[in-house]
C-alpha cells in the first residue's frame, strides 16, 4: 500500500499528478520496476491487469478492477462473492491439481493461490489459476509495446536442510522472460514459461516434453512472500474452514521441518548444469522470501553494472524500529553485499557507500527523502525514500490481514505524500520535484561534464549524504505525523481521499522485523 502511494505518485494517468509540485511520468520513463515480499503483490498485481494504475484500482467504483485490493476481506476467508466453503474448495482443488501432475506442493502453494483473488482476478472462480507470470511478455499489451517498465521479482535460494540465510545467499530473479540469478552460485537462466520441464545440464533431453505453466502468477509472488504464508496456517482458527483442507494442508507440512514451513517448491532447470552451482545435485529449487536475506528492498536486480542503470528511486517501507519504521537497514545489508567478494562477484554489482543504521536515524535520513553516490563516477545514483508519518501513521503491522477502505486509501495516500514530500511542501522544499530531476540526470551530467546547474548544486548540497556519521546509540524513535489538518487537503492526490492526522499504530512481531515490510517497490530509470 505505501509503495502503491509512491507508484501513484510517478504515474501520469493519476489525476492531477503532473502539477506543481507533482512527480507523474516518472515511471513512464523508468526502464525497470522491482519488488519483492509483499512488493512483489503491488508489481505482479498491476501487471497482470495490463499494466493498470494505481488509480483506476482504487477508484473504478463498479468496474472490473475494483473489485481487486478488497482488503477488508480476509485472505483467510476469501472474496465476499464465495461462501468460505466454496473458496477453500477451489485453494485444494487447484493445489491438488499441481500434485496430481507430479510436482512438490508446500504451504506456498496454497498462499499464492489466495493471493489470486485479492491481486489478479477475484471473479473469474479460481483467482486467475491460468494466469502465468510469462504470459505479460505477451498479453500485457503496455508492456510488450514498450511502453511499461520491465517487472523483476525477487525471491532468495534457501537450500533443503538448511534454516538460516547467509549473506551470502543467492538471489534469483523473476521477469517476464525468464527466471534465475547472475551470483555464482547458479550465474544461469532458464525461460520462464518452461521452467517446469525435466531440464538437465542446461538441455532438454530427448525422450521429455516441454511443459508450461508452473509459473502461476500467484505462485511467482507467494514465492517472493513466503515469510507471510505462515499467517496462512491460522486457517484453523476461521469459522467454516472444511476439515478436508486442514488436513491436506497438514499432510502437505508432513514432510517438512518446523523451520521449512515457509519454502516454495520449484522443478529445478538448473540441475546438473555446472560443478560450482550450489542447487545442481537437486531436482527441486526451494526459494524463499525475498527479503530474508535482510534486502528488504529489491536492490540487488538494479545494481548489476552491466544494466548500466543511473539512478534507482527506493521506497523502503521496513519495519526495523521498536516502532516499525525503516531505519536504513536493507541499505546497508545491500551495500555490505555489493563489498564482499565472498557473497558475490564484487565487480559485478556496484552499491553507493551508506552509513550505519544509528547514522541513518541520528541524522533523520530514515524521515526524508536522501541521496546516496553523488559522488560517485561508478554504479547508479539511489534516491532513498522511507516510508514515514506524513499524513497517516502507516506502521502497520505484517500480519494484519484485513484493512479497511479508508485505512488502504490513507496508507495509499501517505505513500504518495511521501515520494512528493507532501507535493513539495514538506519544510518549505517547494524546490523537491527539480531536486529528485537533478538525481536522475546526474549520471548523464558527469558522462558528458556537463556542469551542474546551480539548483541542482543547491539540491545536493541539501540531499546528498555528505559522508558524516554518528553511530551513537539513538533515541527511541517516534516519529509524528509532518501534515496538518490544514495542509492535509492541498496535500491529497487527485481522487484519494483526504488525509486524516490519526490513524490505529499497530505492532509487528519482533521475532520478524527483519521482513515485515509488506509493500515495497524500486523504479529505476536509466537516461
Amino acid at each position: 500500500m505505501n509503495g502503491a502511494g509512491a507508484l501513484a505518485a510517478f504515474d501520469s494517468r493519476t489525476p492531477n499528478s503532473t502539477g506543481s509540485g507533482q512527480l507523474g511520468g516518472l515511471l513512464q520513463a523508468a526502464t525497470y520496476l522491482s519488488g519483492l515480499s509483499g512488493g512483489s503483490w503491488l508489481v505482479g498485481s498491476l501487471y497482470q491487469q495490463n499494466f493498470t494504475s494505481v488509480d483506476s484500482i482504487l477508484y473504478a467504483s463498479g468496474k472490473p478492477l475494483s473489485q481487486l485490493w478488497q482488503f477488508n476481506e480476509s485472505i483467510l476467508e476469501g472474496p465476499a462473492t464465495l461462501s468460505t466453503v466454496q473458496y477453500y474448495r477451489q485453494l485444494f482443488d487447484s493445489v491438488q491439481a499441481k500434485e496430481d501432475a507430479g510436482f512438490n506442493t508446500t504451504i506456498t502453494d496454497y498462499w499464492g493461490r489466495a493471493l489470486s483473488y485479492q491481486l489478479f482476478n477475484a471473479t473469474d472462480g479460481g483467482g486467475g489459476a491460468g494466469y502465468t507470470f510469462s504470459s505479460v511478455s505477451n498479453n500485457d499489451t503496455a508492456f510488450a509495446s514498450g511502453q511499461a517498465p520491465m517487472p523483476i521479482l525477487v525471491a532468495v535460494e534457501r537450500p533443503p536442510g538448511q534454516l538460516a540465510i547467509l549473506d551470502n545467499s543467492t538471489v534469483f530473479e523473476f521477469n517476464p522472460w525468464e527466471m534465475g540469478s547472475y551470483d555464482p552460485g547458479t550465474a544461469a537462466f532458464a525461460p520462464l514459461r518452461y521452467v517446469g520441464s525435466a531440464f538437465k545440464n542446461g538441455t532438454l533431453p530427448n525422450d521429455k516434453s516441454c511443459m508450461g505453466n508452473v509459473d502461476n502468477v500467484g505462485f511467482v509472488v507467494g514465492t517472493s512472500s513466503s515469510l507471510f504464508n505462515q499467517a496462512f496456517l491460522q486457517i484453523s482458527k476461521v469459522e467454516g474452514v472444511p476439515d478436508f483442507l486442514i488436513a491436506a494442508i497438514n499432510a502437505t507440512l508432513a514432510g517438512l521441518s518446523n523451520g521449512e514451513e515457509d519454502i516454495a517448491s520449484w522443478p529445478n532447470p538448473f540441475y546438473r548444469y555446472g560443478n560450482a552451482s550450489l542447487n545442481s545435485n537437486s531436482t527441486v529449487l526451494t526459494l524463499v522470501d525475498g527479503g530474508e536475506d535482510l534486502q528488504n528492498i529489491p536492490l540487488h536486480p538494479l545494481i548489476l553494472s552491466y544494466r548500466e542503470v543511473d539512478v534507482i528511486i527506493a521506497v523502503d517501507s521496513s519495519a526495523d524500529t521498536n516502532s516499525h519504521w525503516p531505519n536504513g537497514t536493507s541499505m546497508v545489508a545491500t551495500y555490505q553485499r555489493s563489498v564482499d567478494a565472498s557473497s558475490t562477484n564484487s565487480s559485478s554489482t556496484e552499491f553507493p557507500t551508506v552509513p550505519d543504521q544509528n547514522t541513518f536515524v541520528n541524522l533523520g535520513l530514515n524521515t526524508r527523502p536522501s541521496f546516496f553516490g553523488c559522488n560517485a563516477t561508478d554504479g547508479p545514483l539511489v534516491v532513498y525514500l522511507p516510508n514515514a508519518p506524513y499524513s497517516f501513521l502507516s506502521n502497520v503491522s505484517t500480519f494484519d490481514l484485513e484493512y479497511t477502505n479508508e485505512e488502504r486509501d490513507q496508507i495509499v495516500q501517505n505513500g504518495y505524500n511521501v515520494a512528493t514530500m507532501g507535493n513539495a511542501s514538506i519544510a518549505g522544499d517547494s524546490k523537491w520535484p527539480a531536486c529528485l530531476s537533478c538525481a536522475i540526470l546526474e549520471r548523464s551530467f558527469n558522462r558528458t561534464k556537463t556542469q551542474l546547474p546551480d539548483i541542482c548544486v543547491d539540491c545536493f548540497s541539501r540531499y546528498c549524504w555528505n559522508g558524516t556519521v554518528n553511530s551513537t546509540v539513538p533515541a527511541a524513535y517516534e516519529p509524528t505525523l509532518a501534515i496538518n489538518d490544514q495542509q492535509a487537503s492541498s496535500t491529497s492526490s487527485g481522487t484519494s481521499s483526504s488525509s486524516s492526522t490519526s490513524g490505529g499504530h499497530r505492532r509487528a512481531s519482533p521475532a520478524i522485523v527483519c521482513c515485515t515490510a509488506a509493500m515495497m517497490f524500486v523504479a529505476s530509470v536509466f537516461l
